[in-house]
């Protein structure tokens, strides 16, 4: 852990999945003892949860043939494959050059995946996608396009040039959104991917003289020790380079600490007194840059370091499902800041019951953590199933809490 009055060791801590781990089940166990403000803890209904997830793995997947919770499954929206599609153009395109082309496409649509809304989608050859695929497939077009580089003759590729011009209504066209098709946090949207482009720009020595997010994958090919890199070191490479971009919550010593929130139950008497990380967006990220080490022949190891993540679809499985529920009904009929301690419980709870349903859902499924790490559960998992339950509870599919985001958390 290192000293925690120490600014830097503090903020290179707080990056950690280990601090996610720790800062979560710290508020787990004043749930335990019932002394949280918000939350309720249920865990007598953690059993049939389990039951639903494996029901659910089952049904998505009967020869529990998991793919990893990434980006890459959004993309295949409608049982279409669009990235093998893609894929298939770049026939004679090395390894290495095809492993930047994927880094820069999963980098660009995972940071452009915040929620969209209930009232967003995006129309493809007539049909209509929604939510996160709804993003995934828009982002993916709009890649193709070459929205995002610098050099229209080398469309597929995601540099400074390409982002720093980025206004909203170049997001908001590529998204099909207007009036009659709102996406929430335009601006927020765009904004994110201007402080990218400027990320890349103040980092060569992560991103290459192109200033390219695919030169993230050539750096972290030379991290990886006889063919091996572990999954932490994908997230650290992503939180140190892309820390930048997220909008000034809070910082530490003038470090803008990104998904990273206050709670008055945590008490260190160090810098981080009253933090609590997530990370969700870069660790999802790290989820999803997984499949391109391992297809580039590089095993990753250390998956399960990595957390489950805090957001709606596995946050609603479980006031879904009677394991949370709120003290207060306020917190079920208003939207709620995302920096409100009671989205914070939330999102901390959820992290520390994902790692708590996991062996349960594989005793069940009769699977060893090794054949079924938490990133299959995750896909197979415990955000299909939070949809699912959102499906069956409520008429529009929507989390059981509306979260006021600004387009850059959830």
């Amino acid at each position: 852990m290192g000293n925690l009055n120490d600014p830097a060791q503090a903020v290179a801590w707080l990056r950690t999945p280990q601090a996610v781990r720790a800062r979560c089940n710290q508020l787990f166990l004043l749930a335990e003892r019932d002394a949280l403000p918000n939350f309720n803890l249920h865990l007598d209904a953690m059993p049939a949860t389990a039951q639903y997830v494996a029901q659910v793995i089952r049904e998505n997947y009967p020869t529990l043939q998991i793919p990893y919770h990434a980006r890459w499954r959004h993309f295949a929206a409608n049982g279409v494959d669009r990235w093998g599609q893609l894929a298939a153009t770049l026939k004679g395109v090395d390894a290495d050059e095809i492993a930047r082309i994927r880094f820069d496409l999963c980098v660009v649509s995972v940071l452009l995946d915040a929620g969209a809304g209930a009232k967003w989608a995006f129309t493809e050859e007539g049909r209509k996608i929604a939510r996160s695929e709804g993003l995934a497939v828009a982002s993916l077009h709009a890649f193709r396009a070459g929205l995002f580089s610098g050099d229209k003759a080398q469309p597929l590729r995601a540099d400074a040039a390409g982002l720093m011009p980025l206004a909203p209504n170049a997001i908001a066209h590529a998204f099909q959104a207007d009036d009659a098709n709102p996406l929430l946090g335009l601006d927020g949207r765009a904004a994110l991917m201007r402080n990218l482009g400027a990320a890349l720009k103040a980092r060569p020595d992560l991103f290459g003289p192109q200033a390219r997010i695919g030169g993230l994958y050539d750096y972290l090919k030379t991290q990886a020790k006889g063919g091996k890199l572990p999954a932490s070191t994908i997230l650290a490479a992503v939180l140190e380079g892309l820390g930048p971009i997220w909008p000034s919550r809070m910082t530490l010593d003038g470090v803008n600490l990104g998904d990273v929130w206050r709670h008055r139950g945590i008490v260190s008497g160090d810098l981080t007194s009253g933090l609590v990380p997530f990370h969700k967006l870069s660790q999802w990220l790290s989820y999803s840059l997984v499949e391109i080490f391992e297809d580039a022949g590089i095993a990753v190891t250390g998956l399960d370091e990595l957390t489950g993540l805090p957001e709606y679809r596995n946050g609603g499985l479980f006031i879904d499902m009677g394991v949370l529920s709120v003290r207060h009904e306020a917190l079920l009929k208003y939207p709620i800041p995302v920096e409100d301690e009671a989205v914070v419980e939330w999102r901390a709870l959820t992290v520390a019951l994902l790692d708590r349903i996991a062996d349960p859902v594989r005793a069940i499924l009769g699977k060893t953590a090794a054949e079924m790490p938490l990133a299959r559960i995750l896909e197979g998992g415990t955000w299909a199933a939070g949809r699912r339950i959102a499906k069956e509870k409520r008429v529009d599919g929507g989390p059981p809490l509306t979260i006021a985001s600004d387009g850059t958390v959830f």
